[in-house]
């Protein structure tokens, strides 16, 4: 069976697995663990922040963001499909008790600084302001597009302008940065966090880290211990997090991999598929999309349903050459066959 549902769906190597069972450990909650204080400040290094902080999801991360950037009952500001908005729980309302206020993003999921600048609300006697900007890069639901640096300046800029904080949900963010040929840090300088998952294209098999100033992961770090993400000796966690990070370069063969999968579904009667820009192919369908899917299972081969007639499939560490052949192969059985 091709797994291709998700980028998550990855099994730790070898060097992962010894990792974790070798990794010295403290407690984590007294700031003890080595392991986890050496990843953190890795992370830190990378992205060009003061300091970060190791979460065990990206959602946690995410929420855990809102929740410390914001005051209860403000609106945040976010695209209209993007997972902090749409995938989460409604976490924005239930954690941090905050008014979302989507935007239209368009295929890309970008929001221009004009955008920024009329959803803002100033706070008053009756309205209670807009609390933050949120960001998402690459844009899951828009088929893993890789925003530019200036695209997330611009808009970054505008909330700063209005004295709004900007926390970038950066789920894929080393896949953007693999897109542009740049560095991670260079999408990170203009926000005032960032959360980048470990457990997605790198590999890991959990973990998140939330980024940005001192004084905002010290504010964090009392969050995540009232969402329950205090963890104890998290080393074992955060050594084969370390490993994944070794990743970083070779996400670009995920990429020109999507874009063999996305040529060669193309070419199947009855799907169409988007061009892929990261790790992610969106492919339409002319039949129901579980259908669809349930078809390409009995051939071997597993997505996820974006839509009606949408489908995700996801290129990732353990997806091959021989892979994407197979996959199309399999796809063709189950569309051709139907």
């Amino acid at each position: 069976m091709i797994d291709m549902r998700s980028d998550t769906v990855t099994r730790p190597s070898q060097e992962m697995r010894e990792a974790a069972r070798d990794a010295p450990v403290g407690d984590d909650v007294y700031n003890e663990d080595p392991t986890v204080n050496k990843l953190e400040s890795r992370v830190a290094e990378l992205l060009g922040t003061d300091a970060a902080l190791l979460v065990p999801s990206g959602t946690m991360g995410n929420q855990v963001a809102a929740r410390t950037h914001t005051e209860r009952g403000q609106e945040v500001l976010c695209e209209r499909e993007s997972h902090v908005y749409r995938w989460e729980l409604g976490g924005l309302v239930q954690h941090a008790q905050l008014q979302p206020r989507t935007l239209d993003g368009g295929e890309r999921g970008a929001l221009a600084p004009e955008q920024v600048r009329q959803g803002y609300v100033e706070e008053d006697g009756h309205r209670p302001g807009t609390g933050l900007l949120a960001l998402e890069n690459t844009h899951n639901a828009r088929g893993g597009r890789a925003l530019s640096v200036e695209t997330i300046a611009a808009a970054a800029e505008t909330a700063h302008e209005l004295d709004v904080p900007v926390h970038l949900d950066g789920a894929r963010l080393f896949n953007a940065a693999a897109a542009h040929d740049g560095s991670a840090a260079a999408f990170v300088e203009h926000v005032d966090s960032v959360m980048c998952c470990l457990s997605k294209g790198l590999g890991a098999p959990v973990g998140s880290v939330l980024a940005g100033s001192d004084a905002f992961i010290e504010r964090a770090n009392r969050t995540r211990k009232l969402m329950g993400g205090g963890m104890r000796q998290a080393g074992i966690v955060a050594a084969p997090a370390l490993a994944a990070l070794g990743n970083r370069d070779r996400l670009a063969a995920d990429h020109r991999r999507a874009e063999r999968l996305a040529a060669g579904l193309d070419r199947i009667e009855g799907l169409t598929a988007h061009d892929p820009e990261t790790n992610i192919v969106l492919v339409s369908t002319e039949r129901p999309a579980e259908t669809v899917l349930a078809d390409c299972e009995q051939a071997g081969l597993l997505g996820v349903p974006f839509d009606d007639h949408l489908v995700r499939f996801c290129t990732h560490l353990d997806v091959t050459d021989d892979d994407i052949d197979a996959a199309i192969t399999a796809a063709e059985r189950a569309v051709g066959g139907a």
